[in-house]
């Protein structure tokens, strides 16, 4: 899961990137408004994190800005102001949660998971497809019953393959999912072809069915009923 975090204060930003991170989950941050921008309009995230008080514009513009280009990203508001209007106005924009700091980053994470199971997986914790299963709480997979231990890219992947069954996935949509903006100009996506081929071994190997297949020069597909 991919979670843009937009917030000027450096401290708690590393300290956030650094939480959302251990708990396997692919961060990118900014600390501006303007280089927020720029990532919202080329990039496409599950969850963003966001300040009201940014260097060059609000949060809530930002927000409003997301919900009038139609963008699906869950958003949770972190913000000092604690003012009653503030969260409503933020509420009322889109936002899907509202913190106060100073908070625990614990609360953070248990929030914006709650906001990924909502949109994502209709509210459910438990993802299901053919004869996989994959607890997005527990970050457990199993295959005809059987636990399957995948490493956190192996679990990532396997999950954006799930939730997009039956579409053609690009190796460059892969690559941006999984790593972000390192991955804007790679030379070549070998790295996509060693984790794919890992991770059908794994399956394959649990009993379950060859169901990622390769589409020659375009990427690969998860192909289920």
């Amino acid at each position: 899961m991919k979670i843009l975090i937009i917030e000027d204060e450096i401290t708690l930003n590393q300290s956030m990137v650094e939480f959302l991170t251990a708990a396997g989950y692919l961060c990118e941050s900014v600390f501006s408004y303007k280089a927020a921008l720029e990532k919202i309009d080329y990039h496409s995230y599950d969850c963003i994190v966001l300040d009201i008080m940014l260097p060059g514009g609000s949060g809530l513009d930002l927000l409003n800005y997301l919900k009038l280009d139609k963008k699906t990203e869950g958003v949770i508001i972190v913000s000092a102001r604690g003012a009653l209007e503030d969260k409503i106005e933020g509420l009322q924009l889109g936002a899907d949660d509202y913190l106060i700091k100073p908070f625990h980053l614990a609360e953070l994470s248990v929030r914006i998971a709650a906001i990924i199971r909502r949109k994502s997986f209709n509210g459910q914790s438990i993802v299901s497809a053919g004869d996989i299963q994959i607890d997005t709480a527990s970050k457990a997979v199993t295959i005809n019953g059987k636990t399957v231990e995948l490493t956190q890219k192996e679990f990532q992947l396997l999950l954006f393959l799930v939730i997009n069954k039956n579409r053609v996935l690009s190796k460059n949509t892969i690559a941006q999912h999984l790593w972000g903006d390192d991955m804007d100009f790679p030379d070549n996506y070998d790295f996509i072809y060693s984790h794919i081929k890992n991770l059908r071994k794994k399956m394959i190997a649990a009993g379950g069915e060859d169901c990622i297949k390769s589409m020659y020069g375009e990427g690969y597909k998860m192909q289920l009923p």
